[in-house]
């Protein structure tokens, strides 16, 4: 019986231990599962650049606006920014991980909160150097890029003739219309001078 009863709190114990095994293996279950579901989701990050083109006259200062709007993540800090021109000349990068990278250079800077998404660029003092498409470029922690549709900047040359701050060609079109203008004049008025001139000569030899 002694024997009988040791086979059966063995058999006892067994079961309990596989039924502590089993707990066991479902906690650990459990805790593995945990991480999955606190998985990042992927970054849905929009950059909108505005406006779409950009004017400005030289020597101004220029803010080229650049905002991020992810509706999963509100925390937007951790991005790395990227701000590039092109023009004829190719690709010049500005700014890198917030910071400009131009030597020597303090007129080109971000303005703004990050944390916020606004991670718009400054230029002060334009000069025609400064025209081009500029791109607002962000690196997501997982390593996805998302840029802008970028920016086009004109400058105006300031001539100072008379306040007027335009292109050469736009001069030459208004003086040339203002030309045109007064042979038109002359035309029309052409018949009735004459008129006039007759009219005061046979009044004069009356």
């Amino acid at each position: 019986s002694a024997v009988l009863f040791s086979l059966f709190l063995g058999t006892d114990l067994g079961v309990t231990g596989g039924g502590a095994n089993k707990e066991n293996a479902a906690a650990v279950t459990h805790v593995t599962a945990q991480p999955l579901l606190l998985t990042p989701e992927p970054w849905n990050l929009l950059v909108t650049q505005t406006p779409a083109k950009e004017k400005a006259k030289e020597g101004e200062t220029v803010t080229l606006n650049c905002h991020l709007n992810s509706p999963q993540h509100p925390s937007l800090a951790d991005l790395m920014v990227k701000w590039y021109k092109e023009d004829e000349k190719g690709q010049m990068d500005l700014l890198e991980k917030n910071v400009t990278i131009l030597p020597n250079n303090s007129r080109i800077f971000t303005s703004g909160d990050l944390s916020q998404g606004d991670v718009s660029l400054i230029i002060l003092n334009v000069t025609t150097n400064d025209h081009g498409i500029y791109f607002c470029e962000v690196t997501l922690p997982d390593g996805k890029v998302v840029t802008g549709d970028g920016t086009k900047l004109r400058i105006r040359r300031a001539l100072g003739l008379f306040g007027i701050e335009e292109s050469i060609g736009t001069i030459i079109g208004v003086v040339a219309a203002g030309i045109g203008g007064i042979v038109v004049l002359i035309i029309v008025l052409t018949p009735q001078l004459r008129k006039c001139i007759l009219c005061m000569r046979q009044e004069s030899h009356q």
